[in-house]
């Protein structure tokens, strides 16, 4: 493990909708990841309180373990200017200011003709509440996943593994496959950057649908308890002390 390394960068500003690649990304202490999971789109009346925001699953939301029709669509989101924008099938359907109320209006409009066989009510999109985020994980300030672990799954499975399908914040590069988990309790410097290991990511249906095609192509949780004996695949850690991260940065993992 002397040449771990930071392969590459994403943030999911809404959830169940595109990854989009960082070059670079400053992360501050006790926060979450900048610009990640800010919204979500609400499958329905949920009892979700935006006086109140709290964890809820995430069935009651759109998301890919059940909607995998979502990997079709290209997202794009500038944080800058609140800007959201749907490509299908190579042209644009929706470009909104979410920021406003006929931007909202437009994005749910869109979901509502789009999603209209898996709806369980009126989609509703929700968020951003600072610093409350739409993670799967109570824990779940910054995820990672170890690609050698992505490929010992394509191995198993006689196919390509797309890492995205793990919708990762940062994908590690030169550690054994399921090492990962060997951190939990340890802590790893990026830079100045230093994080806490909290606790692993259990997968679910979602790793199932090629991020690219939107089908369902593998059965990835199934092929995790064949070779490995559990779901588990990468792991989620707490900012110690901020800091700048960039692909290609070395990774210290202290004692």
């Amino acid at each position: 493990m002397d040449h771990v390394s930071i392969d590459s960068i994403f943030c999911y500003p809404i959830k169940g909708l595109s990854p989009q690649a960082l070059s670079e990304v400053e992360l501050t202490k006790g926060a979450y990841f900048p610009n990640d999971r800010l919204y979500a789109i609400e499958n329905g009346p949920s009892g979700f309180d935006e006086t109140a925001p709290r964890y809820r699953p995430k069935t009651k939301y759109l998301m890919l373990m059940r909607d995998e029709r979502l990997a079709t669509l290209k997202t794009r989101f500038d944080p800058s200017i609140s800007r959201l924008t749907i490509e299908l099938d190579g042209r644009l359907r929706c470009d909104a200011d979410l920021s406003t109320f006929a931007g909202r209006n437009a994005v749910e409009t869109f979901f509502a003709a789009f999603c209209k066989d898996d709806l369980k009510g009126p989609p509703r999109l929700l968020g951003p509440f600072d610093p409350f985020r739409f993670t799967d994980s109570t824990k779940g300030f910054v995820s990672f996943v170890n690609l050698a672990s992505v490929a010992a799954i394509a191995k198993a499975a006689g196919q390509a593994v797309d890492p995205l399908r793990f919708r990762a914040n940062l994908y590690l590069d030169g550690l054994p496959a399921w090492a990962e988990h060997d951190l939990i309790g340890r802590q790893i410097t990026i830079g100045k950057t230093r994080l806490a290991i909290t606790n692993t990511t259990e997968r679910c249906a979602a790793t199932s649908v090629d991020p690219a095609t939107g089908e369902r192509d593998i059965n990835v949780v199934k092929t995790l308890v064949k070779t490995v004996g559990h779901n588990l695949c990468g792991v989620y850690a707490r900012v110690v002390q901020g800091g700048g991260i960039r692909p290609g940065d070395p990774v210290t993992i202290l004692d």
